[in-house]
């Protein structure tokens, strides 16, 4: 078994190498590609300024009537963002970047890539992480007991919230949870969007959970100018640094701020208020397969021999199916966890656009749209090789709890 799992690690080198070939190859074929983009920025910057542009047109790339750029120009621009090379060589050289960890510029942000993207992971690891929890917590009872009333009123009843809950996307509920729960057309119970509270005024819920704060002026000079960003008119909070050299009598707390400024405990209600319709949304996606398989899984295990020995020998209804049943039929539930490695894949683009929700998926959706590619293939580098390792986590999940099976 070995050989096979290290057999799996190495066919990851090809697999992975073909996934990004074919994607770096569409994006310098796709037309709008960050070259055209800046040609475009170009000209609509000399028609607002009244200057046309002088020199030889750069192969069809200026806009029908609008200024035109050099050839000069136009090669500097694709050396900038690599296009002055063969598709195949760039790729060589965007690969040799991406085994020595170096994803590149983001041309929208103008930082690394990994910077871009490291700050949205904890973001979209807590929205993911919490959905996957409570889809297994609702989905695992339920699906055993549809499958012990299998047949029953219940059973009918549950199936047909089940898969209606299945037909509807999770960015369409989530539509129709902000019109109905966001002050949209309804109740005004949660808030429209994003991740904590951008404003917690002195009338909000949250304004209880602001922490001791004082304003800049209230910061000896000695002690102001090791702070070049702060400016007259702001506050500072407890956890600033410069807030330990504030006088004990200019102290007070915070009426007015936003989520940085609440403690542990209005932060995580703060995070929690934002989280249970975008949650809501997120498990609708996994709620029906789950349960489904659950109960499926469980009614074939009671159909088999050993089960119904276990009844022969007198044991009774709950120790079969708890004790034994239940056992064999969590596998193919249990090798789910192995991809847990993907937990931050786990926001839908389209969910975190309806919520605002700025995480991984949003990146990724602001990504494609501004044609940032090297943000785009960073994105595409992590995902699939969560996704490959996730695969062979859940073949090992999978030997672990069922000892029949062997990868010979």
């Amino acid at each position: 078994m070995t050989t096979y799992f290290l057999r799996r690690f190495l066919l990851m080198i090809p697999t992975f190498i073909g996934i990004t070939f074919l994607c770096f190859t569409v994006t310098r074929f796709v037309p709008g590609g960050p070259v055209e983009q800046a040609v475009l920025r170009y000209q609509q910057l000399q028609a607002l300024t009244g200057e046309g542009g002088a020199g030889d047109t750069a192969g069809g790339a200026a806009t029908a009537g609008g200024p035109q750029i050099s050839e000069e120009m136009m090669q500097k621009l694709r050396e900038i963002y690599g296009f002055d090379k063969p598709f195949y060589l760039a790729y060589l050289v965007w690969l040799g970047k991406v085994v020595r960890f170096d994803l590149g510029m983001s041309d929208t942000f103008a930082r690394p890539v990994w910077e871009v993207i490291k700050e949205r992971l904890p973001v979209s690891l807590w929205f993911g992480l919490t959905g996957f929890v409570l889809s297994y917590t609702i989905c695992i009872p339920l699906g055993v007991w549809k499958a012990v009333k299998h047949g029953s009123a219940f059973d009918t009843a549950s199936s047909v919230l089940v898969f209606i809950a299945y037909s509807i996307p999770g960015w369409s509920a989530g539509i129709l949870l902000l019109l109905l729960f966001g002050g949209g057309s309804w109740l005004a119970v949660f808030p429209l969007g994003g991740a904590n509270s951008t404003s917690i005024t002195a009338d909000s819920h949250l304004a209880g959970f602001l922490l001791e704060g004082a304003r800049v002026e209230d910061i000896p000079e000695a002690e102001r100018v090791k702070f070049p960003k702060l400016r007259p008119g702001q506050f500072i909070n407890s956890r600033h640094e410069a807030f330990a050299s504030v006088p004990a009598d200019k102290r007070a707390k915070l009426k007015a701020g936003t989520a940085d400024d609440l403690g542990t405990l209005g932060w995580l209600l703060d995070r929690l208020w934002h989280m249970v319709l975008p949650v809501l949304c997120y498990v609708l996606g996994m709620f029906a397969s789950k349960t489904v398989l659950m109960k499926n899984s469980l009614m074939e295990n009671l159909g088999q021999d050993y089960v119904r020995t276990a009844f022969a020998k007198g044991l009774s209804e709950n120790t079969v199916i708890f004790k034994h049943a239940l056992r064999n039929s969590l596998i193919p539930i249990a090798t789910g966890l192995g991809h847990m490695l993907s937990l931050i894949l786990a926001g839908s683009y389209l969910i975190e656009k309806v919520f605002n929700i700025h995480g991984f998926g949003y990146l990724g959706y602001t990504a494609l749209v501004a044609r940032d590619y090297p943000v785009t293939l960073g994105i595409l580098v992590i995902a699939s090789t969560l996704r490959l390792l996730g695969n062979i986590f859940a073949d090992m999940l999978y030997c672990a709890i069922d000892p029949r099976i062997r990868f010979e």
